[in-house]
């Protein structure tokens, strides 16, 4: 692992910015001093996110969609002159039994959770090999830990981003490239409509529903230490899975 890196300054791109994971973990970084581009389709979120953020870069992108990922690059590097780093957070929920799963959807979620993924980081890389250094941040999921009825589809996709996640580490390591995956518990957002609040009970005795800041934290931890992996336990927060790396 690398020395920590000082977000101050630093120029991250968020996918999936424009709320949950992605918004609190935009904010964060702001807060931390560094600065953020903020990347989703929703542009009317974005726009007031960029508000609360200093006027930080916004671009509506849709991430499956190549050419609006290299759109995205260009307007970063125009704007700030180099991109830092990555969190890869965009992606969709896909909750069914197997014998219910529509093929064309579950094509469209693998389009979304795990192809975007790999064009989002081959999207970067130019500019962080260029530079010799970048961190880059997958968001997969802890159903991947664990076979549970209803999740297969959605947790199918998250490990193949496991995977990705792991061989990039290593091919990307001799351009100055750390690749961190994190591993979130249930979490509060809009997957499943919103079902969940922070604290909340969540699916399985012990588990409760993780805010996303909490999880944005954990992420900024990734950031700055560069680690492999993070899995994010079920059950309360844990506060010092990230005190003492970010504060």
């Amino acid at each position: 692992m690398t020395a920590p890196l000082d977000l101050t300054g630093k120029v991250v791109i968020v996918t999936g910015s424009s709320s949950g994971i992605g918004e609190a973990t935009a904010r964060l970084l702001f807060s931390s001093g560094a600065r953020p581009v903020l990347a989703a389709r929703r542009a009317d979120r974005l726009a007031s996110l960029s508000a609360d953020l200093g006027g930080a870069l916004a671009v509506p992108t849709d991430v499956t969609d190549p050419s609006q990922l290299s759109a995205l690059v260009d307007a970063t590097v125009e704007r700030h002159g180099r991109i830092d780093g990555l969190v890869v957070n965009a992606g969709a929920g896909f909750h069914h039994r197997l014998d219910e799963v529509d093929p064309d959807a579950f094509r469209s979620l693998l389009d979304l959770n795990v192809v975007s993924v790999l064009t989002t980081m081959q999207a970067v890389r130019p500019v962080m090999r260029r530079q010799g250094s970048g961190r880059i941040v997958t968001v997969s999921s802890g159903t991947t830990r664990q076979a549970i009825p209803g999740v297969g589809p959605y947790a199918a996709s998250k490990a193949a981003v496991n995977m990705l996640a792991e061989v990039a580490r290593k091919e990307f390591a001799d351009d100055g490239i750390d690749v961190s995956l994190v591993l979130p518990s249930i979490t509060a957002t809009e997957f499943r409509d919103g079902a969940y609040l922070p604290g909340s009970p969540a699916l399985r005795p012990g588990a409760v529903a993780h805010s996303p800041s909490y999880v944005g934290r954990v992420i900024l931890r990734a950031l700055r230490t560069g680690e492999a992996r993070i899995d994010i336990p079920h059950g309360p927060e844990q506060p010092e899975l990230y005190r003492s790396t970010t504060t």
